[in-house]
């Protein structure tokens, strides 16, 4: 079966038209990554296949596991196994990330029908994945991303994603404010976490140095709101040293 099959969707955001078009087939087992110039659309394709208010879907269809993802709502995606990775993971003072985690956690096995967590249970999978990104259980007990430097809430995020266990993740420059250790450590956790052959990730990244730790099967070029271009890996180091421009005027020509 399909993960993902996105057909002709268009999208807008402050009644402004931003996807114009866009088709997109995931099966299980790739990992894609998506890049393009600023304003081009990659963040938007990622908060519409969330579910964000204020993205507004006009035109297309989205088909995930056999589901219209359009007509779920956000809680409904996340419990079918859709996970959204922020560019710039939100701060939440006065609630401490172990019971946001386990909270999050038993919420989408209870949209899924499935038994809750014990206290004991979830700790032990919150250290196995924490182990994974290297983080220290105790920062997992303060409040959530407060403090946290730039990698730090990234690889917070990455443990997220690895007790929320989802089928496709979708990370929204995953690599933006990290230093080369942090990067290396959060390309090792999502290849632990997700490189499985039940499994799918969709990287939105405006830069080749994640793919050096994370490689992709495909790699796609959006601009104005359209997948002009798609490759191998070679094609983000054709990117790299040519720029956007060079090959968008490309597909163009």
């Amino acid at each position: 079966m399909t993960m993902l099959k996105i057909d002709n969707l268009q999208a807008n955001v402050a009644e402004k038209p931003i996807l114009k078009g866009l088709s997109l087939t995931i099966n299980p087992g790739e990992i894609h990554a998506i890049m393009g110039p600023n304003g081009a659309g990659k963040s938007t394709l990622g908060y519409t296949l969330g579910g964000r208010p204020g993205y507004e879907v006009t035109g297309g269809s989205v088909d995930f596991l056999g589901q219209d993802l359009l007509e779920l709502e956000p809680h409904e995606r996340a419990a079918a196994g859709l996970f959204l990775g922020f560019q710039y993971p939100v701060e939440i003072p006065g609630v401490s990330f172990v019971q946001f985690l386990r909270e999050a956690a038993n919420a989408q096995r209870k949209g899924r029908g499935e038994e809750a967590l014990s206290g004991g249970e979830f700790l032990k999978l919150a250290r196995e994945k924490a182990g994974l990104l290297r983080m220290d259980m105790d920062m997992l007990k303060r409040p959530v991303n407060v403090g946290f430097s730039g990698g730090e809430k990234k690889r917070a995020e990455m443990v997220q994603m690895g007790i929320l266990d989802p089928k496709l993740a979708i990370l929204d420059e995953t690599d933006s404010g990290l230093d080369i250790d942090a990067l290396r450590i959060c390309g090792e956790g999502i290849n632990a976490i997700m490189r499985a052959p039940d499994k799918a990730v969709l990287l939105i990244t405006h830069y080749q140095r994640l793919l050096d730790y994370v490689k992709p099967d495909f790699v796609h070029v959006l601009a104005a709101g359209r997948i002009v271009k798609t490759g191998g890996p070679e094609l983000a180091l054709r990117l790299e040293e040519e720029g956007y421009e060079a090959v968008v005027q490309e597909t163009a020509a």
